[in-house]
């Protein structure tokens, strides 16, 4: 009885979801002309994927300033998706953000910052071996974040930041819909509330202590959320009944692509939603979104595992494709629990074209969340590869009146 209740409340949930979705009908209509009998075959089917997708159009005026449309297929930020280490990126961003309030003490994202434990399950960082002088930073922390999504460069991001810190300034900037309650790592509600003191050092010398913190704001968890049909626990017994969802992060796609754009563009949303930034930590940030693994010495990256598609899903992950030489991919992904997600700026230096491409997935054919049995190899990834170069192939062929100047985006990933 309990497990039909848990069923009906997720049937429930979804179609009420689906009531509300946006689709514009011109994109709807030139991705299924353009798509695959594969393709369509998952269009096919919104209540067995999931799927959400933004494309975004950016056309530059005569003074290099661009103008963004966006255009939405099946996008709905009240049907839930895991949004797995897309939480990293405005982790990342509000880490750099706060850096440049603590210049005061002579602290800047370089410094050396040691990681201590004050509570339950609380861990300690001393050493990098990933740096170049094996010393954790904010900076060696991004980096990782963004070269192949590293969780326990987001833990110590999260434990520097501050779960209420993390949230209020979300909410602060307009994201209401959003919350990041978790680190990737086995704790309790309570133990996340709590982070770590840490320590920013220059040799022996102490420049700036944070003490442990603790959020004592409750998050509004009314809605529930069950998803699939059985699920493994922490312990690996097999729970036959959804999976809970309740107080898990979340962060909707829409929130996502503006949280990007914001980024890479500050000056082309409200000034509530952009960061307070210097222009050498938006360079950094733009570097190491786009660099590829097998371009880093610091950290150094086995390619045969972590190859330069390995957080590329739109156009190249699919099959390992190789990304051309003039193509950068600006972007941020997750993956977990049968979740895709990739929110991405693409840019075409030799045609001279950029778009925006956001979009997810949901692809776990048996119902069982924590089993490791997805189809991420099989549909999930060549679902993004097919959509991506959709959006693409139409961006070569759009006119446009005014050619984008993209320098702002080229760096020597040499140095």
């Amino acid at each position: 009885m309990k497990q039909w209740v848990f069923l009906m409340a997720l049937l429930a949930t979804t179609y009420v979801a689906s009531a509300q979705s946006k689709t514009d009908a011109w994109l709807e209509k030139m991705i299924r002309q353009q798509a695959s009998p594969f393709l369509n075959e998952i269009l096919d089917q919104p209540d067995t994927f999931h799927y959400q997708f933004i494309y975004t159009k950016i056309d530059r005026d005569k003074n290099n300033q661009p103008h963004f449309t966006n255009y939405y297929y099946r996008v709905n930020r009240n049907e839930y998706f895991n949004p797995a280490s897309m939480v990293k990126l405005p982790t990342a961003v509000l880490a750099l953000e706060k850096m440049n309030t603590l210049n005061k003490y002579g602290v800047n994202k370089f410094t050396t910052m040691f990681t201590d434990s004050a509570f339950s399950r609380q861990t300690k960082v001393k050493h990098d071996s990933s740096a170049a002088n094996f010393l954790p930073s904010v900076a060696q922390y991004v980096k990782k974040i963004f070269l192949v999504s590293d969780n326990d460069a987001y833990n110590r991001l999260y434990e520097f930041v501050g779960q209420q810190q993390l949230n209020e300034r979300m909410w602060q900037m307009g994201y209401n819909d959003t919350r990041i309650t978790r680190r990737f790592v086995t704790m309790n509600e309570d133990e996340n509330r709590h982070t770590n003191p840490i320590r920013f050092m220059q040799g022996d010398s102490l420049l700036y202590r944070q003490l442990a913190a603790y959020n004592a704001d409750p998050f509004n968890f009314q809605k529930k959320i069950f998803i699939g049909r059985a699920h493994y626990n922490r312990f690996d017994s097999l729970i036959k009944a959804p999976m809970d969802f309740t107080t898990h992060n979340n962060f909707p796609l829409e929130d996502m692509q503006q949280v990007l754009q914001a980024v890479l563009f500050p000056n082309s949303v409200p000034e509530q939603k952009r960061f307070n930034l210097q222009p050498d930590d938006y360079a950094f940030l733009y570097r190491y979104m786009s660099e590829l693994p097998s371009e880093s010495d610091h950290p150094h990256y086995d390619t045969a595992e972590f190859f330069d598609s390995y957080t590329k899903f739109f156009m190249f992950k699919a099959w390992r494709s190789k990304i051309p030489s003039n193509i950068r991919v600006f972007n941020k992904t997750g993956w977990s629990y049968g979740f895709l997600t990739d929110v991405a700026y693409i840019v075409d230096f030799k045609n001279k074209i950029e778009f925006m491409v956001s979009g997810n997935i949901y692809v776990n054919s048996d119902g069982v969340l924590n089993d490791d049995k997805y189809e991420y190899v099989e549909t999930g990834y060549p679902f993004f590869k097919e959509m991506g170069n959709i959006i693409y192939q139409y961006e070569l062929k759009r006119k446009r009146k005014h050619a984008p100047d993209l320098s702002a985006f080229q760096f020597d990933y040499r140095n």
